[in-house]
């Protein structure tokens, strides 16, 4: 059976209106756009996705509009980011219902759990849903740091077939290889370590940017994973500006900022989140206006 987590994987925005309502259609567009550039696959409710920011019932309508969209042209993964591990599991079959294809999931949100709690959380999460499973395991953001010793104790469970690394150590990639072999399929969480992940083993990109630049981010995996190393790494130098946008607190407003300068959705977003002004909204559209004058010319509508 062909993996799901493999290849460029869009964290992909929820599109809302300027009022804060969800607006599916600027979503179904951003989806045919992403398709048209070759992407893989799609993870809907990520962070980018404003997972913390929509009820579940919310919830359940993005996934559903995203695998109507669609349509079994690319697998549909739902992000859980929830307090409890029940409320995680409840929301998995909620998504599951949805037509979800996997599910990345995530710690539970405030409470932070050592390592031990973080293995009960998955393997618990794990046995009650039959969905293939890709963990994110994010210590900056999340302070749990599953270690490759973790992913060995939750190498029993079938369903576990991924880990999304974005612990910001490439090391890691190299240190899970060693221990478990192809266990796990390991995809790059951190847009601008993707370069390098991918050249230590990483199967996938599940990447922010390629919201914004869905053509070269295709490009850039492409090349990268044919071992054209140079012809990536021009590529990447010129993308590493925009690609650092992905790590910073403000990463949605960010990233939908250049999602609006590109035209591949709306930077609205909810509060407490605010859309971006003054020095800060300049310095973003400085490094997105640089972009676009220098933009590679193979990504240039023809």
């Amino acid at each position: 059976m062909t993996s799901i987590f493999r290849g460029v994987i869009p964290a992909l925005m929820t599109e809302m209106k300027q009022d804060g309502a969800l607006d599916h259609e600027a979503t179904s567009r951003h989806i045919e756009s992403c398709l048209a550039a070759g992407v893989n696959g799609f993870v809907m409710l990520g962070t980018l996705g404003e997972n913390s920011s929509l009820s579940l019932e919310e919830k359940e309508t993005v996934v559903r509009n995203a695998v109507q969209t669609v349509n079994g042209r690319a697998p549909i993964i739902a992000g859980v980011a929830e307090y409890t591990t029940d409320l995680a599991i409840a929301t998995a079959r909620r998504l599951a219902a949805a037509g979800a294809d996997g599910l990345m999931a995530l710690p539970t949100m405030v409470y932070q759990q050592d390592a031990r709690e973080g293995e009960h959380h998955f393997r618990t999460f794990a046995r009650n849903t039959d969905l293939p499973i890709m963990i994110y395991n994010n210590r900056p953001a999340y302070k749990l740091d599953l270690l490759p010793e973790s992913f060995a104790a939750l190498a029993e469970e079938k369903n576990i077939v991924a880990v999304k690394e974005s612990s910001h150590d490439s090391r890691r990639i190299t240190d899970m290889i060693n221990l478990l072999g192809d266990r796990f399929e390991i995809v790059c969480g951190v847009d601008d370590l993707m370069l390098e992940n991918v050249l230590f083993g990483a199967v996938g990109w599940v990447s922010g940017l390629t919201n914004s630049f869905p053509r070269e981010s295709v490009e850039m995996f492409r090349l990268a994973k044919a071992g054209r190393t140079e012809e990536a790494l021009a590529l990447y130098r010129w993308f590493m500006p925009l690609l650092h946008l992905d790590v910073a607190v403000k990463l949605v407003q960010y990233i939908k900022l250049v999602n609006h300068m590109t035209g591949e959705g709306k930077e609205w977003v909810r509060p407490p989140r605010l859309p971006l002004v003054g020095e800060e909204r300049k310095k973003i559209e400085d490094i997105v206006n640089h972009a676009l004058a220098t933009r590679p010319t193979f990504a240039k509508a023809a």
